[in-house]
């Protein structure tokens, strides 16, 4: 099999899952129709995107039992089916079940399973393969918000989740039949800070969960997500409170993050095969913590502010491309899926830590703290080393008890 059909059927996945960042679109459409307040409809959202990263956990496990294909096809299915009932969702509630769980359910069943497939066609260049998957996840909403906007507008917010569930039914499902995992898992050796690990060595999510590796990967993840979700989930805001600038000008912020966002997960991704996974995390963080001290101290005009922000969706892209690749290159490809569920833990966490102290902090702030975490991810990267396989119970091709 071609193993680009793979990355194709990765790509049109995830440019479907990934249209769930536009839900913003939704808000007001949903006030003007059911008069509902503004923070109620915004928690649709929220209940999605911790549903989807707790699902991953659980979808991981599957795929790495039976194959991406099927778990992804399943997927597919229960996002259409979620966004098809929305259509008809008259309260709240129905809303937060339909969108929020069963839409959610169907984004985590699937997210994985095409990165998964991908690092295990691709074991010479992960990191770049990895970009090129959720590449497509930043692109989503970038590429979904004409349709949207168009469909709300010709036929209303309820018929517009009609459409679309069956347009994300279609697409997901028809990419979900290009998945498949190699038929050998053969890789390359793979060498970081200089310790080379057995291209046989697989953890379980067990064994993984009892290195200090892992803790140390975890929270470096969280610390990136969220310095990044601090300033993607208010750059309007920050435009118009901090720069002064106005609404229109500040939404220019929306495009370049989201086209920078895409752009970082591909060319981070790629310089990390070169440069190596934990020193090009070093750099991002590096850069990150750099322009949140900016953001704090400096003062911004509309073009630092642009340069500003389209950095941050840059690095934030990076952090989505290499944690992945990092997975793997510490506990194998066996169980990539399941093992990378629990890694992304972490974002799903920081959906709602960066945003909270946003909301609790002034802005200079919230941007002061974004920066030492990410120092401190700097030093906790620099800590970080391959584990060694684990006493007498660590196996060469197969996984331990």
């Amino acid at each position: 099999m071609n193993r680009w059909l793979v990355v194709l059927g990765a790509v049109i996945i995830q440019i479907n899952l990934g249209a769930v960042y536009a839900w913003s679109l939704f808000n007001q459409p949903l006030i003007d129709k059911f008069g509902w307040a503004r923070e109620d409809v915004v928690v649709t959202f929220s209940i999605t995107i911790a549903t989807f990263a707790l699902t991953t956990i659980f979808a991981g496990r599957l795929q790495d039992k039976i194959g991406p294909r099927w778990v992804a096809t399943i997927g597919g299915f229960l996002l259409g089916v979620g966004l098809i009932l929305s259509s008809q969702a008259t309260t709240l509630m129905q809303l937060y079940f339909f969108y929020g769980v069963i839409g959610g359910i169907g984004i985590g069943m699937t997210y994985v399973c095409p990165l998964s497939a991908c690092v295990k066609w691709f074991p010479e260049k992960r990191g770049f393969i990895s970009g090129v998957a959720v590449a497509g996840f930043g692109l989503g909403g970038l590429i979904y918000k004409p349709v949207i906007g168009y469909l709300i507008g010709a036929v209303g917010v309820s018929s517009s989740f009609l459409y679309l569930g069956m347009i994300y039914l279609f697409f997901v499902v028809m990419g979900a039949q290009l998945l498949k995992n190699p038929p050998v898992l053969e890789q390359a050796p793979i060498k970081e800070n200089s310790v080379m690990l057995d291209s046989n060595t697989h953890f379980s999510p067990k064994q993984m969960l009892s290195t200090y590796q892992f803790y140390l990967l975890w929270v470096m993840f969280l610390f990136g997500s969220m310095a990044g979700l601090m300033v993607i989930s208010f750059a309007v805001d920050i435009g118009i409170e901090v720069v002064k600038l106005d609404l229109e000008k500040a939404a220019n912020a929306v495009m370049v993050i989201a086209l920078f966002n895409a752009g970082g997960r591909i060319i981070l991704g790629n310089l990390s095969d070169r440069l190596g996974r934990i020193n090009t995390l070093m750099l991002i963080y590096g850069l990150t913590a750099a322009i949140m001290f900016y953001m704090s101290f400096g003062e911004m005009v509309y073009w630092s502010f642009l340069i500003s922000v389209s950095l941050i969706g840059f690095c934030f892209g990076g952090f989505l491309a290499l944690f992945p690749s990092v997975t793997a290159d510490f506990y194998g490809t066996k169980n990539i899926g399941s093992n990378y569920g629990f890694m992304y833990q972490a974002y799903g966490l920081s959906a709602f830590a960066g945003p909270f102290i946003v909301k609790a902090l002034p802005f200079s702030q919230a941007f002061l703290i974004a920066g030492f975490i990410c120092v401190m991810a700097m030093v906790m990267a620099k800590l970080v080393k391959v584990p060694q396989p684990i006493g007498s119970k660590t196996f060469i091709g197969k996984e331990a008890a």
